[in-house]
């Protein structure tokens, strides 16, 4: 059976409604407003790096897994998309998670003036949406099921699917379009069906390809899941 590699497809699971992937761009029915919730805006966000890792080290693979991260070929993104300590000058509590579809990159609030970003793939045009959420659960190698609307959009998915313990969908491995980790997110006690998650696909971070989850290199997913706690804030712009 061929890897599922669904570039169009947000790779989410069950959702609160079929609003929640209907398609539309929007800030979603039960996410707070970010109008006037952010202090600093963009321009006064600096991205000015402080740090770089070693990219030979960060983004090579990651031997203790389950299953093969293979090391990436950093040299292929552009740099604004790999990991970096920078400045930032938000006033969003450490431990929060920003994300800015329309520069795509994620970050984590770390210590007054200091996040890491890390570069994302959001959501295509007609799938975008902004608003407040929490991380509710966090799982490794999580299974992959598709919602039906997905599905219905592009039944050839549907000879590639087999059982698992939550339905059909691809088991969590190297196959799985949710990568290494994936974190769930929920606005109103209810899931959003939208993730942060990995990708098989790292060529298409700095992209807008996904419908409406923030996907990650899975170097970058396993490096953030291990800081980011249950309960944490994520905001997304508009």
């Amino acid at each position: 059976m061929p890897a599922v590699t669904r570039r169009l497809f947000c790779t989410a699971g069950v959702v609160v409604s079929g609003a929640g992937l209907s398609g539309c761009s929007r800030t979603i029915s039960g996410f707070p407003s970010l109008g006037g919730l952010f202090g600093a805006s963009r321009s006064n966000r600096s991205g000015r790096t402080i740090a770089r890792p070693d990219y030979r080290v960060a983004y090579g693979p990651s031997p203790n897994e389950p299953f093969p991260v293979h090391g990436l070929n950093y040299t292929r993104i552009n740099s604004a998309f790999l990991r970096q300590d920078v400045v930032y000058l938000g006033p969003e509590e450490p431990g929060s998670i920003v994300v800015d579809p329309q520069a795509r990159q994620l970050f984590f609030v770390q210590s007054e003036g200091r996040a890491t970003r890390y570069g994302v793939g959001v959501g295509r045009a007609g799938f975008g949406w902004s608003g407040v959420a929490q991380i509710n659960m966090k799982r490794a190698w999580p299974d992959w099921i598709p919602p039906q609307e997905m599905v219905a959009r592009d039944p050839s998915i549907q000879s590639q699917l087999v059982m698992t313990e939550r339905g059909l969908g691809v088991p969590g491995g190297s196959a799985s379009p949710l990568g290494a980790r994936a974190m769930y997110l929920f606005a109103r006690g209810g899931d959003t069906g939208y993730r942060i998650h990995g990708t098989t696909e790292p060529e298409t971070i700095g992209t807008r390809i996904s419908s409406g989850c923030i996907r990650m290199i899975n170097q970058d997913i396993i490096h953030l899941y291990a800081r980011a706690t249950e309960g944490a804030r994520v905001i997304v712009l508009a």
